[in-house]
């Protein structure tokens, strides 16, 4: 079966299916850094969401969007962690069982969350075992319905209200860069500003070491590769979705890379001049602003913070680390 990808009319649905539910998150400023780059940059805290991330946006709306058979059955879901947290939230609000499948050396902080918020954990091997194949297996044996974390249009149309938000608050943008995982926020995003500001260059960001999606834009195709060692947990993906690559591919300016050290500095900027904790996934963005590994000079640049859910233990380690 075809599934039609999202649009930008799917965004406002999900933006009104939202209201009142998803936090409407901050935007802030650094004129630190404005001073340091010779710009305007405008940091969208979703460490500020519901659960801590801006998966709540997509979870929310996908489980939102169910038919009542769907909704009796209950969900299931794999994820490193904030997709997890994302799901077992909003099906604990909309009165819905939620199964997660999640990694054995997933963040406790993000594991105990998700369980926090009353869902079932079913663990696996990431090195070993395939976490779609656990998850459909689970489908298919107790008739759930499987909420992917990013390859589906409900969760793409939620995480774009993110974006959609960000332009309305901050006014045109130049430039926007998303952290980039499975491709559901930077897809969503790229549908808002195609329809909000389309002259703005969007980027999407993923860590060195998990470069499927910059290798995908390149060659023309969805690139899978194997499972990549990063501090950034949230974007340990092996490939794109088959609904996020095309929208990806056809809107996208480009992906670039920064590493895990770049990571810690920009974690290390958040914390010591902004006072506000970002993830490492949650930096990813941010980190190529730092490194202006893209033009900036002059310009207004829209960044997307993607959560703030973090172990406070390896915090600790990573920011007294040089």
């Amino acid at each position: 079966m075809t599934v039609a990808l999202p649009t930008y009319e799917d965004v406002l649905r999900a933006s009104q299916t939202l209201r009142g539910v998803a936090h409407h998150t901050p935007v802030l400023t650094s004129r630190t850094l404005d001073e340091r780059l010779g710009a305007q940059v405008f940091f969208k805290c979703e460490n500020f969401q519901r659960m801590g991330a801006f998966k709540f946006r997509g979870g929310y709306n996908a489980l939102a969007n169910l038919d009542a058979a769907q909704r009796k059955a209950g969900v299931v879901a794999f994820s490193s962690g904030n997709h997890a947290q994302a799901v077992a939230l909003a099906a604990r609000l909309l009165g819905i069982s939620a199964t997660i499948v999640m990694p054995t050396d997933a963040p406790r902080a993000k594991k105990a969350a998700t369980q926090g918020y009353g869902a079932r954990v079913v663990e696996y091997d990431r090195a070993t075992q395939d976490r779609e194949e656990v998850a459909r297996g689970i489908m298919e044996q107790e008739g759930l319905t499987l909420i992917p974390p990013f390859n589906h249009p409900h969760v793409i149309a939620g995480q774009g209200t993110a974006a959609k938000e960000l332009l309305e608050d901050a006014g045109g943008l130049d430039v926007l860069l998303t952290p980039l995982g499975g491709g559901g926020l930077l897809a969503g995003s790229l549908l808002s500003a195609g329809a909000i500001c389309p002259d703005c260059k969007v980027y999407g960001v993923e860590p060195e070491a998990g470069a499927d999606g910059q290798a995908s834009l390149r060659g023309g195709n969805i690139v899978k590769i194997g499972p990549p060692d990063s501090i950034a947990d949230g974007a340990l993906t092996q490939a794109l979705g088959t609904l996020t690559f095309p929208i990806i591919q056809q809107r996208v300016k480009d992906i670039l890379t920064v590493s895990d050290a770049q990571l810690v500095d920009a974690m290390r900027f958040f914390a010591e001049r902004m006072k506000i904790v970002v993830e490492p996934t949650g930096c990813l963005g941010a980190a190529a602003v730092m490194q202006q590994l893209v033009p900036l000079k002059g310009m207004r640049v829209g960044v997307l913070l993607s959560g703030g859910n973090v172990d406070l233990a390896a915090y600790g380690r990573l920011l007294e680390s040089e």
